[in-house]
């Protein structure tokens, strides 16, 4: 978890509080819009220089963690 909290940030006055990887300008959706749209990891690390490879695992690692949620059935 600390390797996640120190690569996706939460910060009210920045992109309207959408987690962004490590402070920048660049949130975790639009990681995940350019993976969905097809680009590959090194596409993305191509275009966006100052991202790592790291942070796209972040940034996987936290929109899996927002995706699962309990499920309870009702009887």
């Amino acid at each position: 978890m600390t390797a996640l909290a120190d690569r996706i940030t939460i910060t009210p006055t920045q992109m309207h509080g959408r987690p962004c990887i490590r402070g920048l300008r660049i949130t975790v959706a639009d990681v995940l819009g350019m993976l969905a749209g097809g680009m590959t990891r090194d596409d993305i690390l191509r275009d966006y220089s100052y991202l790592e490879s790291a942070d796209i695992d972040a940034v996987l690692a936290f929109a899996a963690r927002q995706a699962d949620h309990p499920v309870i059935a009702a009887e």
